[in-house]
């Protein structure tokens, strides 16, 4: 059986039951909708990289994964989050469908090892420092534990001076050799650090970004969105407003259509 195109989107960070319970069921009514594609939850536990140490991190480990969960089985939806380090590999896979590695920590053996030992799929997020062709050693490091579970690498930016990030394209074709690729709309516009003591974004080329990806190839779309962007706790200034969605998963149905048309005549 084919495989379906991954959506994964959530908020940025678990700021509450209800906000996660809010987008969650936005995003059950569009599975319905688009069938086409898997939708997977995702929120974090924890934003252990926050610029300024008075930043909202998210509720801890123990409080988030209970949120999780009962996400998971409210709404019968895969649930993705991340993890920083070695200890939170292990309660964290008891709860999620993939685990996710930050961009930061890409290289960091010792997590890597220790998520691919799970057996749960591993999403990991590109560092904004590394070069497409680098990642390869990533997918080596945890196919040496693990050649059988399914590994993700997620495009999300290089930096381009200071503050500033830019996507080439080119990444997407080199890093989908060595394994499946996502593309993180909404951090690739993130400008960090770029509001002082937090980070700014400019959610507005979001779309422009998500259609080249697709039009390039690539199995997923990550996206952070939230109901109201300018209130939330982490990430607002690039998150896209959740009633945005429908019109966006439109957007990579007719290119997705488009692309199958051209192969097949």
């Amino acid at each position: 059986m084919e495989k379906k195109f991954l959506i994964i989107a959530g908020p940025c960070v678990i700021e509450s039951y209800e906000l996660c319970f809010e987008v969650a069921s936005h995003l059950k009514e569009l599975s319905l909708k688009y069938r086409e594609f898997d939708f997977v939850f995702k929120a974090s536990f924890d934003k252990a990289n926050r610029t300024s140490i008075n930043s909202y991190r998210g509720p801890g480990l123990e409080k988030g994964l209970e949120i999780l969960k009962r996400i998971k089985e409210e709404f019968f939806m895969p649930v993705t989050t991340d993890v920083h380090e070695t200890y939170q590999v292990k309660p964290v896979a008891e709860v999620v469908d993939i685990i996710q590695i930050p961009a930061f920590l890409c290289r960091q053996t010792d997590l890597l090892l220790a998520a691919a030992e799970t057996g749960k799929s591993v999403n990991v997020k590109k560092g904004q420092f590394l070069a497409p062709w680098d990642t390869k050693y990533i997918i080596d490091k945890l196919k040496s534990k693990n050649k059988d579970a399914t590994f993700y690498l997620t495009e999300r930016g290089s930096s381009f001076g200071y503050n500033n990030l830019v996507v080439d394209m080119r990444s997407l074709p080199i890093m989908r050799q060595y394994a499946n690729v996502i593309f993180d709309a909404t951090h690739s516009v993130q400008l960090p650090g770029g509001a002082g003591g937090s980070s700014s974004g400019q959610r507005e080329f979001v779309p422009y970004l998500i259609r080249a990806a697709v039009a390039v190839g690539v199995d997923g779309i990550f996206m952070e969105t939230h109901p109201n962007p300018e209130k939330a706790l982490s990430d607002g200034p690039n998150s896209i407003p959740l009633k945005d969605l429908d019109s966006i998963l439109l957007q990579i149905k007719a290119i997705k259509q488009a692309l199958e048309d051209i192969n097949q005549s």
